[in-house]
């Protein structure tokens, strides 16, 4: 059999057209990698950008800000507005989804609209942000799945009134790799005046998004998983209006409009999305998502899409072959490039597939592999023959 990228399910393994990247991810030398889901494998690119701040630091010091790395901030700004189909003026910068869920949750008005709406089978992060507010009168609707792999949009509408202030879930799933409809949930949110937020770090990178398009009102992603960033660096998108209206109650002396005034008596906005940005940003995670975004932007989210889906599907079928269950979506469309396996005490799974050099991760019952471009047949073949002879025992 041969997928329309080119993966042939032969014992050739490695026969995919961007195969030739794998020898810039040197984990590869030594390692099987199968686990870009929680962070990605590093490129050589993402490490010589770092080198490079590295070297900017110690060669000029502070006075690299005005003329370097304040550039670098704007172009990471486009260049991650890019990868959604945005504006680079819908981008903040922040540290992690938690600090900019942070920022966007003391933006919104609760007084007539106390209720939140999200899934169950959404990162906790997501619930945690209004959790934490409900002594404050807000109140949290958990839409439950009734598969544990997807939640029906109509399920979410449903949950949705004129008391909701936002729906907040996922594009793809975390739990189960599943990819959701945003159009249709951002559909599900207006009807009833909400606004629409997407926790898209499972998905931007792997599978083409396009924020505008798909009518969210918020959409945020990063750089440690399917970006190739590593930690420290994720965005925040914010719909034009919004991000010329919103007014955060948390604030920080990058959101200010004039922040070298140094100002302490009155604090204005940016007219765009970088009022809710906070801080000093690490520029060691600056550089190094600007190095891993190479690889992201010269071959496409489409070609990654491609490959991935014919490395996931021939995945799926092998491991279905071997007499496991993948616990994935029913439609091909729908599954991104996680898998995930049902097994007996997980966590002692991984750790007889790392004695074996194999990094996979552990989730509740489940071990989780997720091929990425750098795979190749021969990855996910030896961790299902180790899964399923550990199985047999």
């Amino acid at each position: 059999m041969t997928f329309a990228s080119g993966l042939t399910t032969g014992h050739q393994a490695g026969a995919h057209r961007l195969a030739r990247y794998r020898s810039e991810f040197p984990i590869f030398r030594d390692r099987i990698y199968l686990n870009t889901c929680s962070l990605g494998a590093l490129g050589e690119r993402a490490r010589n950008k770092v080198v490079e701040f590295v070297d900017l630091w110690q060669a000029r010091g502070a006075s690299a800000w005005y003329d370097v790395w304040w550039a670098a901030l704007s172009e990471l700004r486009g260049r991650y507005a890019r990868v959604i189909g945005a504006a680079p003026e819908a981008i903040a910068l922040a540290p992690s989804v938690s600090v900019a869920l942070s920022v966007l949750a003391e933006s919104l008005d609760y007084v007539r609209r106390p209720k939140v709406v999200v899934t169950s089978l959404d990162f906790p992060t997501v619930a945690y942000q209004w959790l934490a507010k409900r002594g404050r009168g807000i109140e949290l609707v958990v839409v439950e799945s009734p598969d544990q792999i997807s939640v029906p949009v109509e399920a979410i509408g449903r949950a949705v009134d004129e008391r909701t202030a936002l729906v907040a879930t996922s594009h793809v799933y975390f739990t189960s790799g599943a990819i959701q409809d945003i159009r249709a949930v951002a559909d599900a949110a207006h009807a009833k005046g909400a606004l629409c937020l997407i926790d898209a770090y499972q998905s931007v990178g792997q599978v083409p998004c396009d924020a505008p398009a798909a009518g969210v009102d918020f959409l945020t992603a990063g750089g440690l998983k399917w970006l190739l960033g590593g930690p420290g660096i994720v965005f925040l998108y914010v719909r034009a209006e919004l991000a010329r209206t919103l007014a955060p109650a948390i604030a920080g002396w990058f959101g200010h409009r004039n922040q070298f005034a140094f100002e302490p008596r009155s604090l204005e906005w940016h007219e765009d999305a970088r009022r809710f940005e906070l801080g000093t940003p690490s520029l060691a995670a600056i550089y190094a998502q600007l190095g891993g975004l190479g690889y992201i932007e010269e071959i496409g989210v489409p070609a990654i899409r491609d490959v991935t889906a014919a490395l996931t599907e021939d995945l799926i079928a092998r491991a279905r072959a071997m007499g496991l269950r993948p616990k994935v979506a029913a439609r091909g469309e729908d599954r991104s490039a996680i898998v995930m396996l049902p097994m007996e005490d997980p966590a002692d799974r991984v750790r007889h597939l790392a004695a074996a050099g194999i990094i996979a991760d552990a989730r509740p019952g489940h071990v989780r592999l997720s091929p990425f471009f750098y795979n190749v047949q021969d990855d996910y073949v030896a961790a299902l023959e180790r899964l399923a002879a550990q199985s047999r025992h």
